[in-house]
């Protein structure tokens, strides 16, 4: 008897557009479990930035981190928006992100060698893994679906042009590599734009807010694990103090404010045409970026507080105030300054400097941890409070 799940029209279905109006959509288990691959590559990440900062590493640890944090954002939404427009789970779409998920892990484990020894070539083999597979979706695209036929192929030869642009990264010189990789990124947004002003895509408004969700409660978890480690550790060295209680605990609210605050609209009926799709999605690199540096910045603050870091106070605080400051001014942008008048619009940016101020008059990064984090959970408090009036 043969097996179902080879059965033709299960091993190769036709990829056709999805119905962006279809109900009850919702992420996948293959879709949770390709995000799953990334909370290997972004915890891999977020410790080598730990280590960066407590040995004062300051500006490659950021540079690297911001390097390294776009590729695995960049992979991300690659296979994200497609799947939103064109998954059909049959076995050859299962066995594509089967690959993609190799390349993903392959580039995961390049990050150490990307901060350590400014290697990027791990990275970019693993790339080109995920890349053979989204490519090969998308000439399947340009078959079965003629109506997005121009639009596919725009997308399969953009990427592999700009995947070459990656392999000659390789081989530039020291000194041009950093104006080649902003080139290359800005190559990279430009794709999307450009195959999806021919014809857009039928990817799902829902469906991509909640993949977004999800990611964002990714990297929240990360960020919580991360300052976990950071205070066992720091249990093993010292009993604590009072200011590593307010850390503790100031690490605590300023997570749950940051999850408050995201979650607190609905923003899929907004995602109406192309060019707020385009903003709202690439907009999220600076959210979910600055989550994750809050992270491994609430880590290395614990190394601080127990004097095990080469760093200042002061200019940790900053490490905790500044990607707090992008994270509010992006959920204010993507999220809040579209539908808020008066006073209530800038709320935000008034928070903000108090945010930033913060740092300048604190003598202890615990309790800047702790003033930054009640500051933030009363400004959204006292938001909340006003609005619902």
């Amino acid at each position: 008897m043969p097996n179902p799940l080879f059965a033709k029209h299960e091993w190769l279905k036709p990829l056709l557009p999805r119905n962006p109006r279809e109900k009850h959509r919702v992420a996948t288990s293959l879709e949770l479990l390709f995000d799953l691959i990334f909370v290997v590559a972004i915890a891999t990440a977020g410790q080598q930035l730990h280590h960066a900062l407590i040995e004062n590493h300051i500006q490659t640890g950021l540079l690297f981190y911001s390097m390294v944090f776009f590729a695995l954002w960049w992979a991300w939404m690659n296979f994200t928006w497609f799947a939103s427009a064109y998954d059909n789970d049959d076995v050859i779409y299962r066995v594509m992100t089967l690959v993609q998920i190799i390349g993903s892990l392959v580039l995961a484990a390049g990050i150490p060698l990307a901060f350590q020894q400014h290697n990027f070539d791990v990275i970019i083999i693993g790339y080109v893994i995920m890349r053979l597979a989204l490519v090969s979706q998308w000439f399947r695209v340009a078959k079965n679906d003629p109506e997005r036929r121009i639009t596919a192929l725009r997308y399969a030869f953009g990427i592999i042009l700009v995947q070459m642009g990656w392999l000659l990264f390789h081989f530039s010189p020291v000194a041009f590599s950093i104006y080649i990789f902003v080139f290359l990124v800005i190559a990279e947004l430009a794709v999307p734009i450009f195959a999806e002003s021919h014809q857009m895509t039928p990817w799902h408004p829902h469906h991509i807010a909640e993949r977004y969700s999800l990611l964002t409660i990714i990297v929240l978890g990360e960020s919580i694990v991360a300052c976990y480690a950071a205070i066992t550790d720091a249990l093993t060295k010292q009993a604590f103090d009072q200011a590593l209680i307010l850390l503790m605990i100031g690490g605590v609210i300023l997570m749950f404010t940051m999850w408050w605050a995201y979650f607190d609209h609905e923003i899929a009926e907004r995602l109406d045409s192309r060019k707020r799709a385009f903003t709202w999605g690439y907009g999220h690199f600076f959210i979910f970026i600055s989550i994750a540096v809050i992270g491994a910045s609430l880590a290395a603050s614990i190394d601080v507080a127990t004097h095990h870091a080469e760093i200042s106070t002061q200019m940790m605080g900053y490490f905790i105030a500044v990607p707090v400051v992008v994270y509010t001014a992006s959920l204010w942008m993507l999220h809040e300054a579209h539908h808020l008048q008066g006073i209530k619009k800038w709320l935000y940016p008034l928070t903000s400097l108090i945010v930033l101020a913060i740092p300048l008059f604190s003598t202890a990064i615990g309790y800047t941890v702790f003033a930054i984090s009640i500051t933030y959970a009363a400004r959204l408090i006292f938001s909340k409070c006003y609005l619902a009036r």
